[in-house]
């Protein structure tokens, strides 16, 4: 039984309050973003005794009416609240939006590359194709193209990235560790981070990084400027590609947050195409936030809430994984899960995959 989400005991008060909040989220999303980044929320924060809607229109040199719209809606929104004298102060959501740094990540990852892309969602759902992509590219996905993003896009799209894979980069790393591998083949190498940890961190190591040419280029460079080159070497090729062979004799295949950007059948063949590349003794290692081994309600919300980004905008065909249904894939592909490792960082989970014997 899922143990998140549980709605059971909503009045029905509660459940048309609730619906109206979803059907408000857009303004309620701009409201907040704006009162964080005009500074309106960081100088109620430096104001614990409050001030009235002139004070803040006078210090922030805007409109009365301006400032009281933000206000209003940010009270209705919990983000402010107001007392018997007419000061405002900022809330507990407020501290939130303006310093908490998985908060900043998704606003703004929802607001640079998702907001205007989800106008699209409807069609993306209907023709199974990532419709809201128009905004940036016409390319059939988003990933060719992630180098050449608007730079708030871009910044928001890898800001968002690493914020969930970097925290438990270390924790999968000692975990490698216990396996003794240390020959790696890593496919979706992104800016190269992993990598470039792992190198670092474990002796006598090599790592081989196989992505697109474009995120290539970006890792060869990083690899250059940090003298790496001997421990890390990249290979340019697309998955997709029904040709594409990779190396092999490799300990370990590593996949951090890379399946969640494929449909099933891509998937299969992808994992089936990496087991080739395995010695006789080899795993694969996939990392990804799975939203139903979540320890927080929190954590499986903003997971579960990023596949619609995936639709609209990626590529039409993928999402984040729940742990049967990423399970059904593995199996399908002739591999066993051996092991999973939860909670590593702050919301992933590494699954250790071997060779069915029967394969």
């Amino acid at each position: 039984m899922n143990k998140f989400f549980d709605s059971s005991k909503m009045s029905a008060a509660d459940a048309q309050y609730e619906a109206q909040k979803i059907a408000f989220a857009p303004i309620i999303f701009q409201v907040a973003r704006v009162m964080r980044t005009s500074g309106i929320l960081e100088l109620l924060q430096k104001h614990n005794d409050g001030l009235t809607l002139e004070s803040i229109a006078e210090i922030m040199n805007m409109s009365i009416y301006s400032v009281r719209v933000l206000l209003e809606t940010s009270l209705s929104a919990k983000i402010v609240s107001i007392d018997e004298n007419e000061l405002y102060r900022s809330t507990k959501i407020g501290y939130f939006l303006l310093n908490d740094d998985m908060t900043k990540v998704n606003m703004d990852f929802n607001h640079f590359v998702n907001f205007k892309g989800l106008y699209e969602l409807e069609n993306s759902i209907k023709e199974g194709r990532a419709c809201g992509l128009k905004e940036f590219t016409t390319d059939e996905t988003i990933y060719p193209g992630l180098s050449k993003l608007p730079q708030d896009a871009k910044k928001a799209w890898f800001d968002f990235d690493h914020l969930y894979s970097d925290s438990a980069f270390s924790d999968a790393i000692n975990v490698l560790n216990e396996y003794g591998i240390k020959k790696i083949l890593e496919i979706g190498g992104n800016t190269g981070k992993f990598s470039r940890l792992f190198v670092s961190t474990v002796e006598n190591s090599h790592i081989t990084v196989v992505d697109l040419p474009g995120q290539i280029a970006v890792i060869n460079k990083n690899i250059k400027d940090l003298g790496l080159e001997l421990q890390i070497n990249t290979v340019p090729a697309d998955m997709l590609d029904l040709s594409t062979e990779l190396p092999s004799g490799y300990d370990g295949v590593w996949m951090s947050q890379f399946l969640d950007c494929f449909g099933e059948n891509d998937i299969i063949r992808i994992l089936q195409k990496a087991s080739k590349a395995l010695n006789k003794n080899g795993k694969i290692l996939i990392l990804e936030p799975l939203w139903d081994r979540q320890k927080y309600e929190t954590s499986a919300y903003c997971i579960i809430n990023t596949s619609p980004y995936f639709t609209a905008l990626a590529n039409g065909t993928s999402k984040m994984f729940g742990y049967k249904e990423l399970a059904r894939y593995i199996q399908k592909a002739g591999l066993s899960i051996t092991a999973v490792h939860d909670n590593l960082g702050f919301s992933h989970s590494l699954l250790v995959c071997e060779k069915s014997e029967s394969k």
